[in-house]
C-alpha cells in the first residue's frame, strides 16, 4: 500500500449540470456577466465575462473584452485579453487577439495567438481581478413593509339647523281701474 504523505487533500464539490451558467450559439450579450459558478460560451459575448469556476468557450463563439476564469478551456475566437488563475488551454482551433495573463498554458497544434504572454501567480490573478471586475454585492437586506396609511375621512362637522322657508305671499289683486271721464 502506497501512501503519498505529501499529496494534498482532494477538495471535491458536488456540481449540479443546472449550476453551469450557457450562453447559447446564436445568442448575444452585450455588458458585463459574472458567475460564481462554470459558464459554457457558444454564442457572441462583447464585454466583461468573468467566473469563480472553469469556462469553456466553444469553436462557434466569438468573446471581445475581457475573459477572467480559474481554468478555461477555448476553441473560440476571442478579440481580447484573457486572465486565468490556474490553466488555459489552447485548442487548434482557437484565435485570440489579445494578452493572456495566465499561471499556467497549454497550447494545441493550430491555434492562433496574436498577443503577449504574461505569467503570473495565483495572487497576482486575484489583485487584477480586485482591481477589473465587480462582482455582484450581495443583496441588502429587506425591511419590513410599513404598515399602509389609513383611509381618508373627514372630520365630521357639527350640523347648523336649517330654517323653513318662509311662506310667498300671494300678490294682492289690483283694484279694478274706472273708466276715465
Amino acid at each position: 500500500m502506497n501512501i503519498n504523505l505529501n499529496s494534498k487533500p482532494v477538495k471535491t464539490v458536488e456540481q449540479n449540470v443546472n449550476d453551469v451558467s450557457r450562453i447559447s450559439q446564436g445568442a448575444a450579450i452585450r455588458g458585463d456577466m459574472s458567475s460564481s459558478t462554470d459558464i459554457r460560451v457558444d454564442g457572441q459575448v462583447d464585454g466583461t465575462l468573468y467566473s469563480d469556476g472553469k469556462v469553456v468557450v466553444g469553436e462557434s463563439a466569438g468573446l471581445s473584452g475581457k475573459l477572467f476564469g480559474t481554468t478555461i478551456d477555448f476553441w473560440g475566437k476571442m478579440d481580447g485579453d484573457i486572465f486565468v488563475k490556474d490553466t488555459l488551454s489552447l485548442k487548434s482551433s482557437s484565435v485570440v487577439n489579445g494578452n493572456i495573463h495566465v499561471r499556467r498554458i497549454q497550447v494545441e497544434m493550430g491555434a492562433q495567438i496574436n498577443g503577449s504572454f504574461k505569467m503570473i501567480s495565483e495572487q497576482e490573478y486575484d489583485q487584477l481581478v480586485s482591481t477589473i471586475v465587480r462582482k455582484p454585492a450581495a443583496p441588502k437586506p429587506v425591511a419590513a413593509p410599513k404598515p399602509a396609511p389609513k383611509p381618508f375621512a373627514p372630520k365630521p362637522v357639527a350640523a347648523k339647523p336649517v330654517e323653513a322657508p318662509k311662506p310667498v305671499e300671494a300678490p294682492k289683486p289690483a283694484a279694478p281701474s274706472q273708466p276715465a271721464s
